[in-house]
């Protein structure tokens, strides 16, 4: 068994992406444990997020897929993890829109052919290292679909009810794991979180992308009024509250990871604008202010009005409380992707060509 004075093996799945990143990068940075990083490196998954721990000597890169049986059958064999802390997804709803079939094909067969390998494993293991193992679901607050009234919040026992063919995807492997927890006793947790945002986020989403074509004098294309509310998570606290729950979180419960910070998407794009005026004031030529981009469009087809997550439980049971405000975390995110076009810039050019293509 690989432990040494509690210090643990985890499988990260999905680590080159955009949470998983964060998750490694907490736990070599700020921990001792060993991480084992298997991602198949789709189009959001990039190792450039890793080159800070990339030469650690408690770092491993697997490039598999999640959907491979004997390829992860090898990495429990070969690695005996203590953790598996499963981020791997498709994640984006657009996509999930216009391509439901590899968020079937990654979320829930990977899903389930993760558990098996897992189950597996973990059968071979003696009492004391079962005692330890864990298997860990990072989930989203969108497989409880929307809520109704302003004053409601998702917790741990909201109904499931997902609204597109990601949300569904994701309650699918979400049941998954729980199924396999009470027929097979495999120690698995589930976490749901909201938004996330922060350094090394693919640029298509919403802060990344209203960053990027503000600097570049591009319009601001903001859903239907702009009104759809959503609470914002810091990835760095995320990857924290992630590692707290896989080491200390109690097996069979659910906690909900929620920033407390609710904003309709059309104040996140104001707040944006109003940053960028104070630390990217040199605007492409002709434009006045950032804000002046802004531009409606046509709503998402099943659009979601309103998540809002609940996060007391995580906070009175293990602790857990988020460091950043959504205005210090936003300053961030915006500081971060002004001084690293190194590493958004290739993302944007492989995009265009994929386009053209």
């Amino acid at each position: 068994m690989m432990q040494h004075n509690n210090t643990f093996t985890f499988v990260v799945t999905g680590g080159a992406g955009f949470i998983g990143s964060a998750v490694v990068r907490h736990l070599i940075e700020n921990t001792q444990h060993r991480v084992i990083n298997i991602d198949k490196l789709t189009y959001a998954g990039n190792l450039q997020s890793l080159a800070s721990i990339e030469h650690s000597e408690r770092y491993t890169f697997v490039h598999a897929d999640i959907c491979d049986a004997a390829a992860m059958q090898q990495v429990f064999s070969q690695y005996q993890p203590n953790i598996v802390m499963h981020l791997a997804a498709e994640s984006h709803v657009d996509r999930s829109i216009n391509g439901p079939g590899d968020f079937i094909q990654t979320n829930i067969i990977g899903t389930y052919t993760l558990l098996e390998a897992a189950r597996a494993f973990y059968q071979t293991l003696d009492t004391a290292a079962q005692a330890v193992f864990r298997f860990h679901h990072i989930s989203t607050d969108e497989v409880y679909g929307d809520l109704e009234g302003t004053n409601d919040l998702f917790t741990e026992s909201t109904p499931y009810a997902p609204s597109s063919p990601y949300s569904a995807s994701k309650a699918s492997s979400d049941h998954l794991v729980r199924a396999w927890q009470r027929t097979y006793k495999l120690p698995c947790l589930v976490t749901n979180c909201s938004n996330n945002y922060g350094p090394y986020h693919y640029p298509e989403k919403l802060i990344p992308l209203m960053i990027l074509n503000a600097l570049a004098g591009k319009p601001l294309p903001v859903y239907g009024n702009g009104q759809q509310i959503r609470d914002w998570l810091y990835v760095e606290d995320h990857a924290r509250a992630l590692v707290l729950v896989a080491t200390t979180g109690k097996v069979g419960e659910t906690y909900n990871i929620g920033g407390h910070n609710e904003k309709a998407n059309l104040d996140v794009v104001h707040t944006l604008c109003e940053l960028l005026e104070e630390l990217a004031p040199q605007k492409p030529a002709g434009l006045a202010y950032y804000k002046d981009l802004i531009t409606f469009v046509k709503d998402r087809p099943g659009h979601d009005l309103r998540y809002a997550i609940d996060a007391s439980k995580i906070e009175k049971e293990l602790g857990w409380t988020p460091a950043e405000t959504f205005e210090s975390g936003l300053r961030k995110t915006v500081e971060w992707y002004l001084a690293r076009a190194d590493w958004w810039q290739p993302l944007q050019a492989a995009n265009l060509a994929a386009k053209k293509g």
